[in-house]
């Protein structure tokens, strides 16, 4: 294919990732921000920033506050958002989740795989003051991840799952960040069918995790987070047996776009 043919849809792309990079940066923004802002935080010419800000605020995507000027996530996203929920079963998920939740007295999340990260796509906060909370729309990387570890070992061969990864960057000294001690673990996540973070994101919390199968495939994953107080390694086991219960439950509930994603290991966004 010649330059001049193939410039479009490299042109194309390149729009539609400057757009998803304006979103993520008023998602991750609990202020609106202003275009001199966007333009900083994206890394865009301000008036690229400028450009996209206002075909995003045409279609609704965002909203533009019409004293300050500022930008802030829009009104279309609400319904997107809520058909998006409904077609991948995270409304009949959710209530399930909540059940573990109190059973467990701890924070639960429902996470999949977006790249090399898990994609917390619902999370239930703990009733407990001392709580550790992922919000949904976190991504982790996979390697300390509880729900990352599931999603590794239960997807195709351990090795090839591995030796695909990028960098394996140690967050904290219990990181695992060797590709042969990464796969051992993994071997055992597969023998025992769970999954343990055990402090190798957060010093003094502990996650424990179950893949969400489907003809052996994983394609999604559920963890159970909190203090290592509380998440002591005597209760592994029966919490363990409450994730697989819950996980069995939860499958048939998912939609198929959760698990094309999932399998593919590609980016919802």
């Amino acid at each position: 294919m010649s330059e001049s043919m193939s410039s479009p849809s490299r042109t194309g792309a390149q729009a539609v990732e400057r757009a998803l990079t304006v979103l993520r940066a008023l998602e991750d923004s609990e202020e609106p921000l202003g275009v001199t802002e966007l333009a900083r935080q994206t890394e865009l010419t301000l008036s690229t920033a400028h450009r996209l800000a206002r075909t995003l605020t045409d279609s609704g995507l965002l909203a533009q506050d019409p004293i300050t000027e500022r930008y802030q996530l829009g009104p279309t996203l609400v319904v997107l958002g809520e058909k998006a929920a409904q077609r991948l079963g995270y409304d009949q998920v959710l209530p399930m989740l909540r059940e573990l939740s109190a059973a467990t007295g701890e924070s639960i999340n429902l996470g999949i795989r977006t790249g090399d990260d898990v994609h917390v796509a619902l999370h239930v906060p703990s009733p407990q003051p001392l709580r550790f909370d992922q919000p949904a729309g976190t991504t982790v990387p996979l390697h300390v991840s509880a729900m990352g570890k599931c999603l590794l070992a239960h997807v195709g061969e351990i090795e090839d799952q591995v030796n695909g990864l990028g960098s394996l960057p140690r967050v904290t000294d219990r990181s695992i960040t060797q590709r042969n001690k990464l796969k051992a673990e993994l071997e055992l996540v597969r023998e025992r069918g769970w999954a343990l973070n055990d402090e190798e994101r957060n010093p003094g919390v502990r996650a424990i995790a179950v893949p969400v199968l489907r003809d052996g495939t994983a394609v999604a994953a559920i963890a159970v987070q909190g203090p290592t107080i509380r998440l002591t390694e005597d209760r592994l086991d029966d919490i363990a047996a409450q994730l697989r219960s819950t996980a069995q439950t939860v499958a048939p509930g998912l939609g198929r776009k959760v698990i094309d994603q999932t399998v593919s290991g590609s980016d919802p966004a």
